[in-house]
């Protein structure tokens, strides 16, 4: 009786140190934009510039800040500018359905009640994917696909990944995360994901990282993430019949997503792709490269007669 007690009261401390952390961090970093409704969902998005329409869409664990360290300003210039957080992230409601389907259909409904038809479609990372699902059925003027996983990779996610792949390991594992995992483990891993190129100065400060380490935000991240490799399994057979103007950038530095594995071999798949091959860049080529990184939306933009 007592170690149930004492097993209780532990559970409840857990869940109540998760969501005081959680309410702290959207006490400093509150939304920038502002919401769309599809259904029951509500979908936050800022938009910027005019111009012909573009859609950014961000990463694994991230949100529309990571956008803000001058892509986004960049863009807006010639481009009307309509950047997502996908759900479960940022502050866009979670959704059941894991799939990169399921989450294009939600930003292209979400785009059509913006009056946004017929977008160039830029995805950074795993938002990548959700491009080229964008691109599969149809609706996208054209591509760009930035240091994003594109085909089944070979080997297993990292623990947190397969800890979170089963029943009491997703039930469990984001709410002790969300409740004691250190800052100083973030920013460790946000410097990975950077390397071997410096992580930007004041990007941990206004990237609202606390945001992701959210209960729900991390719950929502590792099914997403764990659902992946199946849903490119399925894509890779369609590829070559994508018709549109496809522009890959890709570091060969990048070891979160190796170049080798991906945007190499999917541009010898895809019959309208050009790749850019960023030499000493890893992940983020939008902050440690972004002259290429807007030289290829460009590119994309005037193949796809935007500009």
């Amino acid at each position: 009786m007592i170690v149930l007690l004492v097993l209780v009261v532990a559970i409840c401390a857990t869940a109540l140190i998760a969501l005081l952390r959680a309410r702290l961090a959207e006490q400093n970093f509150p939304p920038t934009g502002q919401f769309v409704t599809i259904g029951q969902t509500r979908v936050h998005y800022r938009q910027l510039g005019s111009g012909p329409d573009l859609v950014l869409i961000h990463g694994s664990s991230g949100n529309i800040r990571d956008f803000d360290f001058g892509l986004m300003d960049a863009l807006s210039k010639t481009y009307r500018v309509t950047v997502f957080d996908r759900p479960g992230l940022g502050y866009s409601d979670a959704i059941q359905d894991p799939s990169i389907a399921a989450q294009v259909a939600l930003f292209r409904a979400a785009a059509d009640q913006l009056g946004i038809h017929n977008p160039l479609v830029v995805g950074q990372s795993y938002g990548g994917s959700l491009a080229l699902e964008w691109g599969l059925e149809g609706g996208a003027a054209g591509l760009v696909l930035i240091s994003s996983p594109s085909l089944p990779w070979p080997g297993l996610l990292d623990p947190w990944y397969r800890l979170t792949n089963t029943a009491i390991g997703s039930a469990v594992g984001p709410w002790l995360a969300a409740a004691f995992v250190p800052k100083s483990y973030v920013d460790a891993s946000v410097a990975a994901i950077f390397a071997p190129n410096p992580v930007p100065d004041s990007y941990i400060e206004k990237i609202g990282s606390a945001l992701t380490t959210r209960p729900w935000s991390l719950a929502a991240n590792a099914a997403q993430i764990n659902a992946l490799r199946a849903q490119l399994v399925a894509m890779e057979p369609r590829y070559p019949g994508l018709d549109l103007p496809i522009e890959l950038v890709h570091g060969d530095a990048d070891t979160i997503v190796p170049l080798t594995i991906h945007s190499l071999p999917l541009s010898k798949l895809l019959p309208n792709a050009h790749l850019t091959i960023l030499p000493g860049i890893g992940h983020m080529p939008h902050h440690a490269a972004l002259p290429q990184v807007l030289m290829a939306i460009d590119t994309a933009a005037h193949r796809a007669g935007l500009r």
